[in-house]
């Protein structure tokens, strides 16, 4: 009798967890979120300060912050430079492909970026710019190419994200990718063992991205909570081999 009550008990217990983790089918309440629009088209810039992509580039940018130094190229103007490099940075540019930029100080595609010496920049930060370059592999090239030996690159990658229509119309967004397509990606240009790629996110922060909610309307835990099958934002840190001595 007491073994039937002990695995009665048992079993009343992982149905409540069940219950608790897994609504049953009909009692799912998606409130505001039943809904074929969108909260936000801008990814959330029209409720907050920040969206939950550039709260977790924000997150990975700090994280290398030292690795912000000497000679830095940003891509289409130079926020993470001037707010993470400080005094470090002893030479900031700024890379675009079109020269109606006023913050652009070289104007190059960078899958063709031939003009751009080799070996000249010690960091490069590449955030969220490969999804609109077809030719990613000429892009990595070329960047592979002007980073100095033992130069750094700091790349991020969507994952789980929608379209952005500003960029789609303007130049074209081709790309999402995975961990495992961004490190085969990366590793056909820089060693494996100089390369560090994570990923951020869960299946609340990517609802929430898809559906345009700024990254302020969710708490800190729920953003930081890692499911690596949820990858909103893929991270690389990647350094060029120093020459031969």
């Amino acid at each position: 009798m007491t073994n039937y009550v002990e695995q009665l008990l048992v079993r009343l217990s992982q149905k409540a967890c069940c219950l608790l983790n897994q609504p049953p089918v009909g009692l799912v309440r998606l409130g505001s979120l039943r809904r074929l629009s969108p909260v936000s088209r801008k990814f959330g810039y029209d409720r907050g300060p920040k969206s939950i992509a550039r709260y977790y580039i924000d997150q990975f940018i700090a994280k290398y912050v030292f690795d912000i130094r000497g000679h830095v190229l940003e891509i289409a103007d130079n926020a993470y430079t001037t707010q993470y490099g400080g005094n470090r940075v002893a030479c900031s540019d700024v890379l675009h492909v079109r020269a109606d930029n006023p913050k652009a100080t070289i104007i190059a595609d960078l899958t063709c970026a031939d003009d751009i010496a080799a070996d000249t920049f010690d960091c490069i930060i590449l955030t969220q710019t490969l999804q609109f370059i077809y030719d990613m592999r000429s892009a990595l090239g070329h960047v592979l190419r002007i980073l100095k030996p033992g130069g750094v690159l700091l790349a991020t990658l969507s994952g789980i994200s929608q379209i952005s229509r500003y960029d789609m119309d303007r130049w074209g967004e081709y790309w999402r990718f995975t961990s495992l397509s961004a490190k085969q990606l990366f590793a056909e240009f820089f060693p494996p063992q100089n390369l560090t790629i994570e990923t951020k996110g869960n299946v609340l922060a990517a609802a929430a991205l898809l559906y345009g909610l700024a990254s302020c309307e969710l708490e800190p835990a729920e953003l930081n909570h890692y499911d690596p099958d949820y990858e909103v934002i893929i991270t690389v840190h990647a350094v060029k081999p120093a020459a031969n001595l």
